[in-house]
């Protein structure tokens, strides 16, 4: 069975780990289709971190090549597929989850496309998986991870692993993605496994 996945991007630090995602995403023969939804704070942190300027051909920029799966969506398309649904959806994937975007989908403000395909992937009981990036968390940030978790969300905070000794921070957000991709079903043969022995 071939997946239909939803990845959005939002304006926390971490954008090597969203770019190891939908490289990983794109190159799985189980993933059929991948929505991809970067918002509009997150051009400004890929800017920074990435030195990658712009929307337009932000995909290719991403992968690195002309992706044949992955379909870049804008935020404000409230209308686009995947804010319905009847829309075929296998789950979404917010990394980075900044703290206002998972305020909004803990509240139920769908007032953007990323918080309404969060809205109804939780209400067609579909996985939903919000990897935070922030710290210190707040009592806020602590309460809306609460309200997200007890709506069905899965709260996946963006702690990359050291015991199994990643060379550089791209191999870290690569170990990462293949943590939260084994979480929804696509486990990946290059996953690191702990060990007892080792």
């Amino acid at each position: 069975m071939e997946l239909n996945l939803t990845l959005a991007m939002t304006g926390a630090s971490g954008s090597v780990f969203a770019r190891e995602m939908l490289r990983a995403l794109e190159a799985d023969d189980r993933v059929e289709r991948v929505h991809f939804l970067p918002s509009e704070n997150s051009l400004r942190v890929l800017a920074e971190e990435l030195d990658i300027s712009g929307r337009n051909g932000l995909t290719e920029k991403l992968l690195g090549c002309h992706g044949s799966k992955t379909i870049q969506l804008s935020q404000d398309d409230i209308g686009a597929s995947i804010a319905s649904g009847s829309h075929p959806s296998n789950g979404m994937i917010v990394l980075p989850c900044s703290m206002g975007t998972l305020a909004s989908i803990a509240n139920g403000m769908a007032d953007t496309l990323i918080a309404r395909a969060a809205d109804v992937t939780l209400k067609e009981r579909r996985p939903l998986i919000l990897c935070v990036r922030e710290t210190p968390f707040n009592r806020i940030h602590l309460r809306n991870m609460q309200l997200a978790s007890d709506a069905g969300a899965v709260i996946f905070p963006v702690i990359p692993t050291f015991y199994n000794r990643p060379v550089d921070s791209t191999e870290m957000a690569r170990q990462f993605v293949y943590r939260v991709l084994g979480h929804i079903g696509l486990p990946q043969k290059d996953a690191y496994v702990w060990k007892e022995d080792q």
